[in-house]
């Protein structure tokens, strides 16, 4: 496991991708949310930063040229599902974003530097299009990726292998059981903080 101090981010988790109601629902990003709230207690106990990406659009987003209207800022359907709220007491931290990539015209780089943090650890929807493009923006701007194979999801099983095929080319993928197991040998609580 490379890198020396670790960002767990969870991508688009949001009223308007998972659950029933969802405009551009991915049902199996509900099957996820057990390892992502897994994943984020680790987090906070082990000291390592969560930060939670928020898309966020404006009414007459470009993005609704090829896509359904979703995520428009300030309405229900761009907030945080209920079981993935930040949590500002641990020092989460929001990333608002318009297009796929956490990084495109937003401050995310900014604050990964500000922090020295070397690499992320992805999880979140959709594999194969948000947490894809972020892991390709991760690896243009120089920081190591490790993407939770457990803790994305896509529309269905294809995408979903393939988001990760394309992610593993250039990052880790594994398990989150074992990104737990082996972050827990490489970042004791004591040397994390």
């Amino acid at each position: 496991m490379k890198g020396n101090k670790h960002a767990l981010v969870i991508i688009d988790m949001l009223n308007d991708f998972i659950g029933p109601q969802a405009a551009l629902r991915c049902e199996n990003g509900e099957k996820i949310v057990p390892n992502i709230k897994e994943t984020v207690n680790f987090a906070h106990a082990q000291g390592i930063q969560v930060v939670f990406v928020q898309e966020t659009h404006r009414k007459n987003d470009a993005d609704f040229r090829v896509r359904p209207v979703h995520a428009i800022k300030g309405t229900w359907g761009s907030q945080f599902i209920e079981e993935l709220q930040p949590d500002e007491s641990q020092g989460d931290y929001i990333v608002q974003k318009r297009r796929h990539s956490a990084f495109s015209y937003t401050d995310f780089d900014l604050f990964l530097r500000e922090e020295a943090i070397d690499t992320v650890v992805l999880t979140g929807v959709w594999t194969n299009v948000c947490v894809r493009s972020t892991a390709s923006d991760a690896l243009y701007h120089g920081y190591n990726i490790i993407c939770l194979s457990d803790s994305t999801a896509s529309q269905d099983d294809d995408m979903h292998r393939s988001g990760l095929r394309d992610i593993g080319l250039f990052g880790e993928v594994m398990t989150t059981e074992d990104y737990i197991t082996r972050a827990k040998e490489k970042f004791p609580v004591e040397s994390a903080i």
